[in-house]
């Protein structure tokens, strides 16, 4: 069980927000005032609204830090007693059975005027403090940062390097968090499946460090929030994802932008489905929505680390343009609210892509489930393929098993040039047989490969 510590902001319906409206302990002194021609320019800034929010409050108006909206004003860590009282809830969560606890937007937890405002050494320190305090009260239980930012910064946050102080040497071991939003996964993925091109996926994957004991990334390509832009930083040239929006932008979705110190927005996220975001390449949409998108999914569960599947993708459900319309928000679109009896009926019927997209991951999850090569500690080797075809072996383990799973990332039948497969004693976990080294060495659009193999052990 994962649970949620929204840590760097309150809804301005809570009660410290009510109490600092009236004067009151506890949250008077929670939040952040700032005169309004302080300058803040170079504050990060993951949106386009106003950092500073006007308030009306007993003592007149105030002007309140605000990273995200209007409605989500930021707490003032500053203040020691609100660093107790996340420690207090941190615990209260555990204490109801929590395993995981997901620290939200942390990496802009501390505000220094004149500072950019996010990976301050502040905020590293207080990730450390809350791993220390469950590491002692609560041995076993995982820390998780949700850092939606290019890929060197979001690695920081295992506590191997620290940022912006160059004198620091990294610790002999990790001291932050267990694990990580893999948040370079989810663009990557829909700009490789749309272009028919594995060629910038297989070199970040080659790029990624051996990770310590006791680390490991949480892969995933949707959530409640959209599809980050920012970790493609460094990974594609600006026209390649230039071309990656307007193509989600063909697809129904929409783009959230952010404000830049000079001036300019940028964008931030995608906001689609992520079925929808596969309904297509680039030349357009075509039959291919549904093995598309499930490809997307099983490459995700096989590479290193602790999956996650959000909901909408188990129901391959489609963009809500009513709900954006409703809420006034951009995200409403991959939030449906379902109707169990709407659900239930589409799971139901034969010939729906709910139906087929939730039966094909839920066996794809049962076998991978069973399978050691899994485990998030066996490392994994990338392997050359043709741009065509994207390839990752895991392990061997000490038995000397490995897996290897082939992907054909495009919606034309592929070539399977990998000698390995010319190896004795192939197991095909998909079809439940011995893997035939003499059929035709080819691979259906879309279509993967699990293949395991111990040494010494009889296919049959």
């Amino acid at each position: 069980l994962m649970v949620d510590l929204v840590i760097n902001h309150v809804s301005r319906e809570s009660l410290w927000f009510v109490d600092y409206l009236a004067g009151t302990q506890p949250g008077r002194d929670y939040f952040i005032e700032m005169d309004p021609s302080t300058d803040l320019s170079q504050v990060t800034r993951p949106r386009s609204s106003p950092l500073l929010v006007p308030v009306s409050t007993r003592r007149g108006t105030r002007y309140l830090w605000s990273t995200f909206s209007e409605d989500q004003i930021d707490l003032n860590f500053a203040n020691p007693d609100v660093l107790i009282e996340f420690i207090g809830i941190m615990l209260y969560y555990v204490e109801q059975g929590a395993r995981i606890i997901r620290l939200d937007a942390i990496a802009y937890l501390w505000k220094e005027v004149g500072t950019s405002c996010i990976h301050l050494p502040e905020t590293h320190a207080v990730v450390r403090l809350l791993r220390a305090v469950l590491d002692h009260l609560a041995p076993g239980t995982l820390l998780i940062t949700e850092t939606n930012v290019p890929h060197r910064e979001n690695m920081s946050y295992f506590g191997l390097e620290r940022l912006d102080d160059a004198t620091s040497d990294a610790p002999a071991q990790p001291d932050e968090a267990h694990m990580i939003y893999q948040f370079t996964l989810p663009p990557l993925l829909v700009h490789t499946l749309t272009s028919g091109d594995a060629t910038a996926l297989e070199a970040w994957a080659r790029s990624l460090p051996a990770l310590p004991p006791g680390c490991t990334y949480f892969n995933f390509t949707a959530s409640h929030d959209g599809i980050g832009v920012r970790a493609l930083e460094g990974l594609l040239p600006p026209h390649e994802i230039d071309a990656m929006l307007e193509l989600m932008h063909r697809f129904g979705g929409h783009v959230s932008m952010k404000a830049n110190a000079d001036g300019k927005d940028t964008p931030y996220e995608v906001n689609i489905t992520y079925f929808d975001a596969l309904r297509g390449t680039r030349r357009g949409a075509d039959p291919w929505q549904v093995e598309r998108f499930l490809c997307s999914q099983h490459l995700m569960l096989a590479l290193q680390g602790v999956p996650g599947i959000y909901f909408h993708c188990l129901t391959a459900t489609l963009n809500d343009h009513g709900g954006v319309e409703r809420s006034g928000q951009l995200r409403t679109i991959n939030r449906r609210r379902w109707e169990k009896e709407a659900l239930d009926e589409l799971l139901d019927s034969r010939n729906t892509p709910t139906r087929e997209v939730f039966m094909a991951l839920r066996r794809r999850l049962r076998l991978r489930a069973q399978e050691p090569c899994f485990h998030p500690e066996v490392e994994q080797h990338i392997l050359d393929t043709p741009p065509t075809l994207f390839a990752v072996q895991r392990g061997p383990l000490a038995n000397g098993r490995r897996l290897l799973a082939v992907y054909n990332v495009t919606d034309k039948r592929q070539p399977l040039p990998l000698p390995d497969l010319d190896e004795d004693g192939w197991y095909d976990l998909l079809a439940d047989a011995p893997w035939d080294a003499q059929a035709p060495r080819e691979l259906r659009p879309y279509r993967s490969l699990w293949l395991v193999q111990r040494p010494g052990t009889p296919t049959a």
